[in-house]
């Protein structure tokens, strides 16, 4: 990683490790609580140092993950896989997680199109009562 340095800035350290799509976002996530660091609240201008653990929330999914390169560049996604590294009991939770809300989904019968207007309108009359 060719801009290396010491220590980085959390919100950028996020967005350049490519677990948010924007600065902008990963900031949101950090005030909002989904993100702690060494199991502690964090601002956005906290600095990260190599070997600290990161906790973050997106969506459905929670994972944890180990700082062990920092950068300040968004480079591509194979060198941002290189700034950190998933723990494993972290890895195991989340596959679990998915598995559950597969099997959860598995008996939700999906229409097989969008509804159009008459059914949407028939939908609403049945909610409010007036059907």
């Amino acid at each position: 990683m060719a801009s290396e340095t010491t220590e980085v800035r959390l919100d950028v350290w996020l967005w350049a490790a490519r677990l948010f799509k924007t600065r902008s976002l990963a900031k949101q996530a950090i005030v909002g609580g989904k993100i702690a660091v060494n199991d502690q609240a964090a601002k956005p201008a906290r600095t990260l140092h190599a070997g600290d653990l990161v906790q973050v929330v997106r969506g459905w999914e929670r994972m944890t993950v180990e700082v062990i390169g920092l950068n300040v560049i968004r480079g591509p996604a194979t060198q941002a896989v290189l700034m950190y590294r998933e723990l494993a009991e972290s890895q195991r939770a989340r596959e679990l997680e998915r598995e559950q809300r597969r099997l959860t989904a598995a008996g939700i019968q999906l229409p097989a199109s969008h509804l159009d207007k008459h059914a949407r309108k028939l939908r609403r009359e049945i909610k409010r009562g007036t059907a």
